[in-house]
């Protein structure tokens, strides 16, 4: 079966449209007063000397990027193996039902087996019905126990400052 995209590994040339797509992933989830990323932020981070994360991208046969995925590694202390964990999945609303999210969720499940991962984990908004339904059909469990913490900006620092008491 033939099809019009290609899914790679993202290359430094890819950076400008990976944030360009943060920013509609943004947008989509009412998030964009949050967003500080710019091209120039986000390079060293996938591609730097000591980058910390990476990027799949899906091609149109056109040459534009239409979706992204970035990933990186975590650790579970219960099973002493690292994961891969899944910051954000995004394809372009005229992209989807063309299969290029379940197909970037099992090439990066792929990926994690064939590195020995121990897990595959990811994040979703309790309000995104339609992702929730999409990860449960694909095989994921959401953990109804489970509550983000986050610490950012001003709190962070507070907290860093309290590190000598």
């Amino acid at each position: 079966m033939s099809t019009p995209y290609t899914l790679r590994p993202a290359r430094p040339a890819d950076v400008p449209a990976i944030v360009g797509l943060i920013g509609e992933l943004a947008d989509f989830e009412n998030l964009s007063h949050l967003m500080e990323v710019t091209p120039e932020k986000l390079h060293p981070h996938l591609f730097g000397e000591r980058p910390v994360a990476e990027a799949m991208v899906a091609e149109h046969e056109s040459g534009t990027v239409v979706a992204f995925a970035l990933t990186f590694v975590n650790f579970s202390t219960f099973l002493a193996k690292p994961g891969l964990y899944l910051e954000d999945l995004y394809v372009q609303p005229a992209h989807r039902g063309a299969g290029l999210g379940k197909r970037m969720l099992t090439r990066l499940a792929q990926v994690a087996v064939e590195r020995g991962y121990g897990r595959f984990e990811w994040c979703v908004l309790d309000w995104n019905e339609n992702a929730i339904r999409f990860y449960e059909k694909m095989g994921a469990t959401i953990m109804p126990d489970w509550r983000l913490c986050r610490v950012t900006g001003e709190s962070l620092a507070q907290l860093g400052e309290r590190a000598g008491d």
